[in-house]
Parts: C-alpha cells; sequence; structure tokens
C-alpha cells in the first residue's frame, strides 16, 4: 500500500487557510505516515481555499474543499493514513 500524502491549497490572505494552519500542523505530527504539503495559490490558480488533496502513488484519491477537520482526519484514516 502506498503513502498518503496531504497537498493543501491556500494563501497567505485566506482567513480559513489561517484557521486551520495550525490543525494541519498538528494533524502532520499525528499522521507520521501521511506527507503534508502547502501550496500557494497565488502561484497557482486553484480555487476555493483551503482545498487539501489526497494524493497516493502520485495519484488523486480524495480531496476536502473547506477548513473541514474532521472530514480531513476522517479521510486520512480512510485511505490508511493512520
Amino acid at each position: 500500500m502506498g503513502h498518503v500524502a496531504v497537498t493543501d491549497f491556500s494563501a497567505s490572505w485566506c482567513g480559513p487557510c489561517k484557521f486551520i494552519e495550525p490543525v494541519i500542523h498538528a494533524m502532520a505530527g499525528k499522521f507520521d505516515h501521511v506527507g503534508f504539503f502547502k501550496i500557494d495559490v497565488d502561484e497557482l490558480s486553484v480555487a476555493p481555499m483551503p482545498t487539501f488533496v489526497l494524493l497516493k502513488e502520485g495519484k488523486e484519491i480524495d480531496r476536502v474543499i473547506g477548513a473541514k477537520k474532521e472530514e480531513l482526519e476522517r479521510k486520512l484514516k480512510q485511505h490508511g493514513g493512520g
């Protein structure tokens, strides 16, 4: 089974992105088999924000749109992240 990665598409000016940031840092410590990556949408066109894309073996397996802690944590567990 491949590793799970979460890509956080956010921006420094995004209120919900700032709100969820400490939660994501905590999840990164909790799910030690998951890679967490942050991408600034001002450099790439992604909307809405925050958007979290879960990848496994380089392919998108799921996504969470919005600052939804419980949904992101549930999907990480569902896809073998811990």
